[in-house]
């Protein structure tokens, strides 16, 4: 999903030889029939002759005894200390010396364990893929994986892990992906998040509060998605700095407050904005008109207001616009028959057009509409304070609108296997 920005031939070449690996195990039904081939293969001495294999065998019996369930018996046949195979785990030469076979990827992905990781892990000091997504692993991420410092990718999603973000991460210097959705994750995002050179950035669904640190430009992911949290406040205008990398950026059902700020019009390479089931106010940027790339832009259950402009229903790209639930009063140009641009995909529902049917009625207009709102006159400020004013004073932000997520949740955690 995320495109690769790898900064060096040894990252490179890692990534390339676990990519190899993998294929050529194919699947685990292969992996178990050609069992005695892998072993004459990887294995022309003893595992207990070389010290690093010994201390995986140390940490994966450890693992083993730190799973309560494993219903489709993944770890059966992790017994003995021949650990290259093991199920879901994959050897391959040492960076620091091809002579030495290591323990470099393991993928348990839908695998349905439970349990969780055990402090041993962190003997698992060459691996550069870990891939348990769609498991049941709860607790907290331990420490000691801090010692995996040729960690590449990362993926805990769709498990139980809880307590803060896991800091320990932040250090990791080859970590080019990481995925931590569809867990119980809370607190704040620390700001060395943004700092790291990522691909890809999945926090959604989780239980993170307090707002969106205002380095989040500071990033070089081309996808960030924070859907389905409690951050609370408004983008930050530093966004504008995700210019030369960003594509993908989801923020839905994450009680954003304030305008949208005219900076995410500097996000040229942007193919999808997604800021559904908020409560932001104000009008849609001009400056959106300028997304060329733009394929989705979805601002429904919103608080949202004015006019829908031209310049965005005119985009070349853009192959679905959802606007409804809003409080837009006029549309301008071809936005008034969006029917007439063949191939997009438009919901205008719930909006405050005069001529078209399924509107809000007058009164709930009204009500709105009588105070306008100024994101000029306080634009957001500090780590997403709520910057938006009418003529009356601060403008009224209702309670959430209930999120409504697609049928087809692009916010599923991929499998692997």
């Amino acid at each position: 999903m995320a495109s690769s920005l790898v900064s060096s031939l040894t990252t490179r070449a890692l990534v390339l030889l676990l990519v190899n690996i993998s294929f050529s195990f194919n699947n685990l039904a292969a992996k178990h029939s050609n069992h005695a081939t892998h072993h004459h293969r990887f294995h022309s001495h003893s595992p207990t002759s070389n010290p690093r294999l010994h201390q995986a065998y140390i940490a994966l019996q450890a693992w083993k005894k730190a799973i309560y369930s494993d219903p489709k018996n993944f770890t059966t046949n992790w017994v003995g200390p021949s650990v290259c195979n093991y199920t879901g785990v994959f050897c391959a030469p040492a960076l620091d010396d091809p002579k030495i076979r290591v323990v470099a990827g393991i993928d348990l992905n839908s695998a349905d364990i439970a349990g969780f990781l055990p402090h041993e892990i962190g003997l698992l000091s060459d691996l550069a893929l870990i891939h348990l997504n769609s498991n049941r692993f709860c607790g907290i991420i331990p420490e000691t994986l801090a010692n995996l410092t040729l960690l590449y990718e990362l993926d805990l999603s769709n498990n139980r892990f809880v307590g803060p973000f896991p800091s320990v991460v932040l250090p990791l210097p080859t970590l080019h992906y990481l995925d931590i959705r569809f867990n119980d994750f809370e607190g704040p995002l620390p700001p060395e998040l943004f700092n790291k050179k990522l691909d890809a950035i999945f926090v959604n669904d989780n239980r993170f509060t307090k707002m969106i640190p205002t380095n989040l430009g500071s990033s070089t992911a081309s996808v960030v998605v924070f859907a389905n949290n409690r951050f609370g406040g408004c983008i930050p205008s530093t966004i504008s700095n995700f210019a030369s990398t960003l594509e993908e950026l989801v923020l839905i059902n994450t009680s954003l407050t304030g305008c949208l700020p005219q900076e995410l019009g500097y996000l040229y390479k942007l193919r999808v904005l997604d800021v559904s089931s908020n409560n932001i106010v104000g009008p849609i940027p001009y400056s959106l008109a300028g997304l060329a790339h733009l394929e989705l832009l979805n601002l429904r259950h919103n608080m949202l207001s004015g006019i829908v402009s031209e310049g965005v229903c005119l985009l070349p790209s853009l192959k679905n616009f959802t606007f409804s639930y809003n409080f837009f009063c006029e549309e301008q140009g071809i936005c008034q028959n969006l029917t007439s641009r063949r191939g997009l995909k438009y919901d205008d529902r719930q909006n405050c057009f005069p001529e078209k049917p399924l509107q809000r009625s007058a009164k709930e207009c009204n009500a709105t509409l009588e105070h306008p709102v100024d994101c000029f006159e306080h634009p957001c400020t500090g780590a997403g304070g709520g910057g938006a004013t009418t003529a009356f004073g601060t403008a009224f932000i209702p309670a959430a609108a209930p999120a409504i997520v697609p049928v087809s949740s692009p916010f599923i955690p991929p499998s692997y296997t």
